[in-house]
């Protein structure tokens, strides 16, 4: 699979590739056999790119829209690492199967999920708020008040 952006083969798009490439089927532990990225960053890289996400901003917040078809609320979390990192995550698990029923096709995506936005200067990490509605999952950060502009101070000249 060869990723190129307009035609640019930049070293974030050749990483990206070597990650998706990579398999996950070494017993060996947690280090793949050609020394490259631990299997819980390939996994992690994968839910990443598996997990689209719209970003809006607004005058007064940035807003986060992902679709989280069939979850539930409780299967989603959403935290903030590092005072600035937006992380929504969780994961979709495969129904248990019926005595007697079997699938043709499995084509829904099952596993986990995980999407990080580095939130700007501005955010304000105190006032997040999440919903979910009809499978798409709105987070909304609001922004900090912008700093009052200094106003110039005037000094007296006195006579000498």
């Amino acid at each position: 699979m060869e990723f190129s952006l307009m035609g640019l083969d930049t070293p974030f798009l050749r990483n990206l590739q070597h990650i998706l490439e990579s398999t996950d089927d070494n017993t060996t532990g947690n280090k793949s056999n050609n020394g490259g990225p631990s299997r819980a960053y390939v996994r992690d890289a994968r839910a990443m790119a598996a997990t689209p996400a719209d970003v809006k901003e607004y005058p007064n917040s940035y807003v986060f829209i992902v679709d989280m078809p069939g979850l539930k609320s409780g299967d989603i979390k959403v935290q903030v690492e590092d005072d600035n990192v937006l992380v929504i995550s969780g994961e979709r698990n495969r129904e248990e199967e019926k005595e007697g029923v079997k699938y043709v096709r499995m084509e829904r995506r099952i596993g986990k999920f995980m999407r990080k936005f580095a939130l700007p200067e501005n955010a304000n990490t105190d006032k997040i708020s999440a919903v979910c509605q009809d499978g798409v999952l709105t987070v909304t950060v609001e922004k900090l008040p912008p700093p009052e502009p200094k106003k110039p101070k005037t000094i007296q000249v006195q006579v000498a």
